[in-house]
């Protein structure tokens, strides 16, 4: 009796303990894991992501097993919630991290993006801002949105401005996207899930209601999964996240992180400057003459002392 045969794919869902995994020859298999995976993995939350390339074994049942994760060339991580550290990886294998955030409803987060920013700068992934809702900015909220997203644009992450209701920036969004493997990231709320169901007619995501209460999102996306663009190139829509803690970024190296402070790095007195309290520190010098925007570089000392007191516990 021969051997079951094997092939290679890409893990484009998980559903508890079963992936849907797309093979080199087009076709979809169900598979599971070993337990080893989980043994080899257990820093994680689950041994693999949407994104993945993985060897799998086909049965004659139609379903498979996965036998090996094949090297990641990036990933995208958070701290996983609670009070144990582990990583959570939402994506692997990936060319572009938007981060969606929306104008109201829930409101615009500042830190929540600083933080995606410095996770993809950690694993040299490109990153984008998509600001949803747009259709919902009062005058107020367009000036003090082109100020914070100027800087953005500034430190090299494009920007576009969408609604999933009226259409508007869809086609610059479709720009960003085309011929490329891209992950939607953000709060519940926000509107990824609109925002594909506007790019791919035919997907039917479900979309959620906003609380009138707190203005924040339901969970609706239960789990990470990849479509492909009709117009060029895939895009993996994930949970919505509450926060986005770091994961492995040492606190001496967040600095690393935020390129407009990274230009300064080495013009401080002490070689070991946190940018904090010393005397003589480029950065400091530099936020106070306006090079470094003050709420950057207040979201720098914020995820500091996170990192710093995670490091001391």
């Amino acid at each position: 009796m021969g051997s079951a045969p094997e092939s290679t794919g890409k893990v484009i869902a998980a559903h508890g303990s079963w992936y849907e995994v797309d093979l080199q020859d087009g076709k979809r298999l169900r598979a599971r894991i070993r337990g080893r995976f989980r043994i080899e993995f257990r820093g994680e939350t689950n041994p693999l992501a949407v994104g993945d390339e993985v060897r799998v074994r086909i049965e004659p049942d139609g379903t498979g097993w996965i036998t090996e994760r094949l090297p990641r060339r990036n990933q995208l991580v958070r701290r996983a919630a609670g009070e144990r550290a582990i990583a959570h990886v939402l994506v692997a294998n990936i060319d572009l991290a938007v981060c969606v955030q929306s104008v109201r409803q829930p409101r615009f987060n500042p830190g929540f993006v600083d933080r995606f920013f410095v996770a993809a700068e950690s694993y040299a992934i490109p990153a984008a801002l998509c600001v949803n809702k747009i259709d919902l900015a009062r005058r107020a909220d367009q000036s003090w949105l082109d100020r914070i997203c100027r800087v953005y644009e500034e430190l090299g992450y494009p920007v576009v401005y969408t609604s999933a209701r009226t259409g508007q920036g869809l086609e610059a969004l479709r720009g960003l996207l085309c011929d490329r493997v891209s992950v939607f990231s953000g709060p519940s709320g926000v509107g990824k899930s609109s925002l594909l169901n506007a790019l791919q007619p035919g997907l039917n995501l479900r979309v959620g209601e906003i609380s009138q209460a707190t203005e924040k999102g339901r969970h609706t996306t239960t789990f990470a999964a990849l479509y492909r663009l009709d117009f060029g190139g895939y895009v993996v829509d994930t949970p919505g996240l509450r926060e986005f803690g770091l994961w492995d970024i040492a606190p001496e190296e967040l600095g690393h992180y935020f390129p407009e402070i990274r230009q300064f790095l080495g013009s401080c007195r002490f070689h070991n400057c946190t940018h904090t309290h010393e005397p003589d520190c480029a950065v400091k010098e530099a936020v106070a003459a306006g090079k470094i925007a003050p709420w950057r570089y207040e979201s720098y000392l914020a995820m500091l002392a996170t990192l710093e007191e995670a490091e001391e516990r």
